[in-house]
């Protein structure tokens, strides 16, 4: 591919989302635009500090890892923190760079409130999955051994793949969302585990909201459409 396709290319599928974000990243105090992203980074590497130590790991576990052994009420309660839980056999670099980048994004765009719904959607999405994959068991087609349920879920990583996949498709980079999910999948057929098949349940929770916020703009804009096109009223 030349290098001017290739640019167009770029312009065309990352154009919108360049837009909605130029202005607040230009400013210089560009991180008080995104101050639920910061304090989520802060959040994220100060419970890995914590996990780590001898005198924190069992509070950690027992406030923000989610496992499907769980009951169901002490999973709920616990998602909300695990979305800020990193995997301790993973860099931890990673994690907090995943969230400054897509968190920033989406905060810059869909706003704080926004960012964290879609976030939760998809991290509890999968943690719902990993209960039904369970009781399907590993003869179903999304069925899961009986071992999962002692795996610990996800973290904040299901929640970084579903909102990339709620920007690509809210800023027309199709492409992008595409190659997230084809990601996903390459990820699954890999290497089968409960984190990759949490990852595409995500991604389903994921383009329902999708499908769901289209069929409202859709609405939105006839309701609009059949406003502005009445005859005035005549008095």
């Amino acid at each position: 591919m030349r290098a001017d396709t290739l640019g167009r290319w770029a312009r065309a599928e990352w154009r919108a989302l360049y837009l909605a974000v130029r202005v607040p990243l230009a400013e210089p105090r560009w991180w008080s635009a995104v101050p639920m992203t910061v304090g989520a980074v802060c959040l994220t590497g100060l419970v890995q500090v914590v996990q780590n130590q001898a005198w924190g790991y069992r509070a950690v576990q027992n406030l923000g890892a989610v496992k499907a052994e769980d009951s169901l009420w002490q999973a709920l309660l616990r998602t909300p923190l695990s979305l800020f839980v990193p995997a301790l056999d993973l860099p931890v670099w990673g994690a907090l760079a995943q969230i400054l980048i897509v968190f920033g994004l989406a905060e810059l765009c869909l706003g704080w409130w926004r960012t964290l719904v879609v976030a939760y959607v998809a991290t509890l999405a999968g943690t719902l999955y990993a209960r039904v994959g369970i009781a399907l068991g590993p003869d179903h087609p999304i069925g899961l051994p009986a071992s999962d349920a002692r795996v610990v879920d996800t973290g904040p990583s299901a929640a970084v793949v579903g909102l990339a996949v709620f920007l690509g498709w809210r800023y027309g980079a199709y492409v992008t969302a595409g190659a997230v999910i084809a990601a996903m999948v390459v990820e699954v057929a890999l290497k089968e585990n409960l984190a990759g098949k949490e990852h595409l349940a995500a991604i389903a929770a994921v383009l329902v909201l999708c499908a769901v916020s289209a069929v409202r703009q859709r609405r939105s804009r006839a309701r609009a459409g059949s406003t502005s096109g009445a005859p005035p009223i005549q008095s």
